[in-house]
């Protein structure tokens, strides 16, 4: 769709200038799309019977940016809220997208005088625990791959979701991996959020799945990706997404309720229950900004906190008659 000049030069901005990845940009657009529709409506700019989704927003220029003050964007936050029944959490990055949108307006292109976005709040979020595979689901997973009878697609399929599991990678990072990022024996260069790339540690079980689908992956002249379609092009997100939900399901586990990024949350789960990880050593290996965003795995292991609290000296304390 057609878009205002003022936002695809802010997305150009994101992208080119900030290094802000592709998919994050797109949320910014959506989300942002959101907000302009929503500012049609507020300032009788569009007719009332016209479907929300198919309000046009090009026409946005500058003066009606200028008009928004700070009681229209709560007014936004509620409406994605009442009318839009988004959750905290995606009400928070709507603020996000808010907040930076305005800000790239003031503080960086000057367009505006002041920033109205300033002194917006973040809605308060609920703290949920992350949903994960139990080591018993995670095996039964690895097995039903197993079961696939094409050698080739078996042992991809099979390297993929080792590395899913023991690595913790993000969908993206899995996709982009090439062939020249594997580096010597144990480790592979990936590109993590805003295009930054870190050295992910294989272990024994890793290797010997990447070698194992190495023996096997067609040479295609040209194509650097390591893991390859049916059509021998880069496997694309969609499709890793499509097989994952194909072996969850045989595995007897719900596509509704896991998914790649459970697969990420099942593998710094098991490395923090089962390896005694460092918070900080499990932040790295995650790619996390800020370890506020890791240490949600520090409150998922209720067996570790009763062993904590059986550990106090004065556990075992008998109260005298």
């Amino acid at each position: 769709m057609k878009i205002p000049l003022l936002l695809e030069d802010y997305l150009d901005y994101m992208e080119t200038i900030k290094g802000t990845s592709s998919n994050t940009v797109k949320e910014y657009f959506f989300d942002l799309r959101t907000f302009l529709r929503f500012l049609k409506i507020r300032f009788k700019l569009v007719d009332s019977n016209v479907e929300f989704d198919e309000i046009e927003i090009d026409d946005i220029d500058l003066d009606t940016i200028k008009k928004v003050s700070i009681q229209d964007l709560h007014a936004y936050i509620s409406y994605t809220d009442k009318k839009r029944a988004n959750s905290s959490s995606t009400r928070a990055r709507k603020v996000a997208s808010v907040r930076s949108f305005f800000k790239y307006l003031h503080s960086r292109v000057n367009l505006l005088d002041e920033n109205p976005a300033l002194y917006l709040e973040f809605p308060k979020t609920d703290a949920r625990h992350p949903v994960y595979l139990t080591l018993d689901q995670s095996e039964k997973l690895l097995n039903t791959v197993l079961s696939n009878p094409n050698e080739l697609y078996r042992s991809r399929d099979y390297s993929i979701i080792m590395l899913f599991l023991n690595c913790g990678l993000r969908l993206s990072e899995l996709s982009s991996i090439d062939l020249d990022k594997i580096n010597g024996e144990d480790t592979l260069t990936v590109i993590g959020k805003g295009n930054k790339e870190r050295t992910i540690f294989l272990n024994e079980a890793c290797v010997q799945s990447i070698n194992d689908y190495l023996s096997l992956r067609p040479v295609v002249p040209g194509e650097k990706a390591l893991f390859l379609s049916k059509r021998k092009q880069r496997l694309s997100n969609r499709a890793i997404q499509h097989m994952i939900d194909k072996y969850l399901e045989k595995s007897g586990l719900d596509p509704q309720v896991y998914s790649t990024h459970k697969l990420r949350h099942t593998a710094a789960t098991l490395m923090y229950k089962y390896g005694n990880v460092d918070i900080r050593a499990l932040q790295e290996i995650l790619g996390h900004e800020s370890v506020s965003t890791t240490q949600i795995y520090t409150h998922l292991d209720d067996d570790r906190l009763r062993d904590a609290v059986k550990s106090n000296p004065l556990a075992n304390r008998k109260k005298n008659k």
